[in-house]
């Protein structure tokens, strides 16, 4: 049994090594997820709150069971993989778990996708088994032969979740092995690819026991972002889980709501993204100061930058209780930093450790001298090292040696205090979320009006970018406004809401190099050259 669990607290990254700890959780998928220890404990505990019902720490260990015993009933095998699309609910965790302690590979699915769009993940990860929501399944998935679906809120005639969870019993699997997610994470040319391990990899262990110093007599955790994103699974879900703190699930995202649930529940640990900052933010004074939300302890943020006067007025209503992240799907050892210190380096995101390999490199990957922008490299893990699925040339374009880059720029400071000022990457970072810009180009470059399109990402004070399309239109076609919500529309057809341009316009030619590759950056830069951030 991994040292510390069951006390008061779960061990600091000072008391404990956390690699070591992590290796201990790992040791079995009985410990690693750990619902059993507390099942066990504390069987009459709620461990989730939600909208659609609780769950006690003994009930979700039953389901979990009864899954992970039906799911090798119907002949999966560890290694095999599973995709979910589900909105927060119990029945997210429950799948979570099961597929966690007996060996199979989990992949979450963004709600917010097309059923074209989700079809593309459920068979490129070779899901044997779709767990999904009754309004996002098509006939299609239902009356697929490569894999079996599930439908979690379904009635009739469907592969009822309630039937499959019924049809086991709730012991423990004979066999327990330690399963692993693979999630789907965005990039600059093609579809999205799985970030694929053979063996699973602790998350930024360095910031783990800063994180997870729960009390478990009294600590609550809200996860008011999507499960399916890595950082509500990993701060929300997977370490609360672990250590025995109650998890309460919003459905969705609501300002006014998620203050009245942090003073309902008392809730001391969350996870957000800056547009979430910024919402609460807008709330009228009196409103903000009406809700008792002093319980809250750390408020962990990240997936995009924070602009410094929204995190400035954070901080100064909720006091130095925020730590940003810097970090990636693919793993590694994040950089990431208190409140003390930003507010001494207002915009950086930490300090950068070279002995957790962190590195900044020119384009002849010699190391950039203190102030000097390079590009941002981690040392990828020894073990568990990943790959993206079934992409092997986007994997080794990824890596260099024994590290691996996401694209970013940055410089640091005389302190060693990291300052991030672009992207090589072109992906846009909208709300948190990783978009594709070729993804969009490619949809629009299929309607008969446009002969050419460049899609950026714009500055948007309370996103951080808005998705904006560049078009060159066929002869013949007038560019107008009446086009250009054609356009809008057509997008809107295809693409989820959130990869959906915000704005058509219009150009007479785009710039592209003399081998015809289309110069997104020059495009980008028209935007971005008068702000005091690239990113």
């Amino acid at each position: 049994m991994a040292v510390g669990l069951i006390s008061g607290k779960t061990p600091r990254a000072d008391r404990i090594d956390f690699r070591q700890f992590e290796a201990e959780l790992r040791s079995s998928a009985e410990t690693w997820t750990q619902s059993t220890v507390f099942a066990s404990s504390n069987p009459d505990a709620i461990a989730v709150f939600s909208p659609y019902g609780n769950r006690t720490f003994r009930a979700l260990e039953e389901n979990a069971n009864r899954l992970a015993n039906a799911l090798l009933q119907h002949g999966l095998v560890a290694g095999d993989g599973v995709a979910l699309l589900c909105s927060n609910r119990p029945e997210f965790l429950e799948v979570f778990l099961a597929t966690m302690r007996i060996g199979l590979r989990l992949t979450p699915i963004n709600t917010h996708l097309t059923p074209n769009e989700v079809d593309y993940i459920v068979d490129n990860c070779e899901a044997k088994v779709f767990f999904t929501m009754a309004g996002a399944v098509t006939h299609a998935q239902l009356s697929s032969s490569s894999r079996f679906t599930v439908v979690i809120d379904g009635s009739g005639e469907m592969n009822r979740y309630v039937d499959f969870l019924a049809s086991c019993g709730c012991e423990l699997p004979v066999t327990l092995v330690i399963g692993s997610q693979m999630l789907y994470t965005s990039g600059t040319t093609g579809k999205p690819k799985g970030v694929y391990r053979d063996t699973p990899e602790p998350v930024m262990p360095q910031f783990a026991g800063t994180f997870a110093d729960y009390d478990t007599t009294r600590d609550v955790v809200l996860c008011c972002g999507p499960a399916y994103h890595s950082a509500p699974l990993l701060f929300d879900i997977r370490w609360p889980l672990a250590s025995g703190v109650p998890i309460v699930m919003m459905e969705k995202w609501d300002a006014l709501k998620v203050l009245e649930t942090i003073e309902t529940y008392g809730v001391t640990h969350t996870h957000m993204v800056a547009t979430m900052f910024q919402r609460l933010l807008v709330l009228a004074a009196g409103v903000r100061a009406a809700k008792n939300i002093s319980s809250l302890k750390l408020v962990v943020h990240g997936a995009a930058p924070c602009p410094v006067p929204v995190k400035r007025a954070m901080i100064d209503w909720l006091g130095p209780v925020l730590i940003e992240y810097y970090g990636a799907t693919e793993g590694g050892d994040g950089i990431h930093v208190n409140s003390e210190d930003w507010l001494k380096k207002p915009g950086t995101f930490g300090r950068m450790d070279k002995s957790l390999g962190h590195v900044l490199l020119d384009d002849q990957l010699q190391e950039v001298k203190i102030g000097e922008v390079g590009r941002i490299y981690f040392k990828a893990p020894q073990s568990g090292r990943f790959a993206y699925f079934g992409d092997s040339a986007k994997t080794a374009a990824a890596y260099c040696g024994d590290r691996f880059t996401l694209g970013d720029m940055g410089y640091v400071d005389a302190d060693g205090f990291l300052f991030l000022t672009g992207r090589i990457a072109e992906c846009i970072i909208s709300g948190g979320v990783n978009i594709y810009p070729q993804e969009v180009d490619d949809v629009l470059l299929t309607h008969p009006a446009v002969r050419d399109v460049c899609t950026v990402g714009i500055p948007d004070a309370e996103w951080g970018e808005q998705v904006v399309s560049l078009v060159v239109a066929r002869n013949g076609y007038h560019p107008d406004n009446t086009l250009a919500e054609t356009l809008m529309k057509y997008a809107a057809e295809q693409l989820a809401s959130f990869k959906r341009p915000r704005q058509i316009l219009f150009e007479i030619e785009l710039p592209r190099s003399a081998s015809g590759k289309l110069l997104r950056k020059q495009v980008r830069e028209r935007f971005w050259k008068d702000q005091s951030r690239a990113i």
